[in-house]
């Protein structure tokens, strides 16, 4: 592992891609628009990819991540005619993050190459785990298990959490959610298995987001457009902060104090929360691919689905009073579903329950 990957930095220790990690969370932005990575050394780098559960150091990992990376190059030159100079195509994946960080026409070439990997990573990820000898509960498990011990972790390190739940989606919850929306189908649901992390402070929440983007998820693998910042006004709040207010300048994409408004109808006015989806990645057991040949073509890590979030204790004492609270959501959500089972659509005013959500709801 590298070291000091469990290191929990404060604020005012972020680096600049620190920052564009926390806000491509908050935002709901897709790497894929980036046009640098801004990593500073080739530990960063490494931690990136163990973030993502590979192991550089293994042959079999190695050999997964030029696979990955060769098919990408190969796409690019198909179907673009993209030309790539030779000391980027035999680079490592490690050394085309460096060069992405860089300037000038490598750099662009690097980038292009990334982001094509990405694309492929997901997708094989996605048919590795439609070709496993196993259910998607015992998929779930493997995710539980991994995100339980980095809170456990956390938590006996003194890490300023004050509350942490996690759970299933049971089947009432999944047809009540169902029912709420206009699109009644269950691959629309991200919260099948979900998190909420309760943080000591308001300014213990963008540090806590940061931790998880490298021992649960890497910052890439947040699902674009499904996230939902109500509490921070990020412009703002990074620009009073003398040790990082110098980046907020070179942020890719923009930045400013929009929040995002809830999609979500049935949420209360007052609800205040950061929430956000991430493709979850989980190392297999090796039997599982054993038993499954043809999947160790795809490489031993799937990715999951998973629904996080995360606010400070006074948020949420805050967001428990009024309409903000969790059964007043039940409530009106129930309300609306009987609604629609009497009358259909024309007996609502109010537009189905569509993402981004606003918290966890079960």
């Amino acid at each position: 592992m590298v070291e000091n990957a469990g290191q929990f930095k404060r604020i005012e220790e972020f680096d600049l891609f620190d920052v564009e990690t926390v806000k491509l969370i908050l935002r709901g932005e897709s790497v894929v628009d980036w046009h640098r990575l801004n990593l500073a050394t080739e530990q960063r780098a490494v931690e990136l990819l163990e973030a993502m559960e590979y192991h550089p150091a293994e042959p079999a990992d190695r050999a997964r991540l030029d696979k990955v990376k060769y098919e990408a190059i190969s796409f690019l030159r198909r179907h673009f005619d993209f030309p790539i100079p030779k000391p980027v195509e035999r680079a490592s994946v490690e050394e085309l993050m460096l060069i992405a960080s860089g300037k000038g026409h490598r750099q662009l070439c690097a980038c292009t190459i990334l982001k094509a990997m990405h694309i492929v990573h997901h997708v094989e990820c996605r048919e590795l785990a439609f070709s496993l000898p196993m259910s998607m509960q015992d998929v779930f498990k493997l995710v539980e298990e991994k995100v339980y011990r980095v809170i456990g972790d956390m938590l006996a390190a003194g890490f300023p959490i004050t509350e942490f739940i996690g759970g299933r989606k049971n089947k009432d919850s999944l047809y009540t959610k169902l029912l709420s929306k206009t699109e009644t189908t269950a691959a629309n649901v991200y919260d099948r298995i979900r998190f909420r992390i309760v943080t000591r402070s308001a300014d213990d929440i963008l540090p806590t987001l940061l931790y998880l983007s490298k021992r649960v998820f890497p910052f890439n693998q947040v699902i674009p457009g499904q996230s939902l910042n109500t509490m921070f006004p990020l412009k703002s709040y990074l620009s009073q902060l003398e040790s990082v207010r110098g980046f907020v300048p070179l942020l890719q994409l923009g930045i400013g104090d929009d929040l995002t408004q809830s999609g979500n109808t049935f949420s209360g006015k007052a609800f205040r929360a950061v929430h956000f989806v991430a493709d979850v990645p989980v190392r297999l057991p090796r039997e599982h691919l054993d038993n499954a040949p043809h999947a160790w073509a795809l490489g031993p890590v799937v990715s999951v689905l998973s629904e996080f979030q995360v606010v400070d204790t006074d948020t949420e004492v805050t967001n428990e009073l009024g309409d903000g609270s969790h059964s007043a959501y039940k409530s009106r959500q129930k309300q609306a579903v009987m609604r629609r089972l009497k009358l259909g659509t024309q007996g609502s005013s109010r537009k189905s329950d569509t993402p981004p959500r606003s918290r966890r709801r079960g």
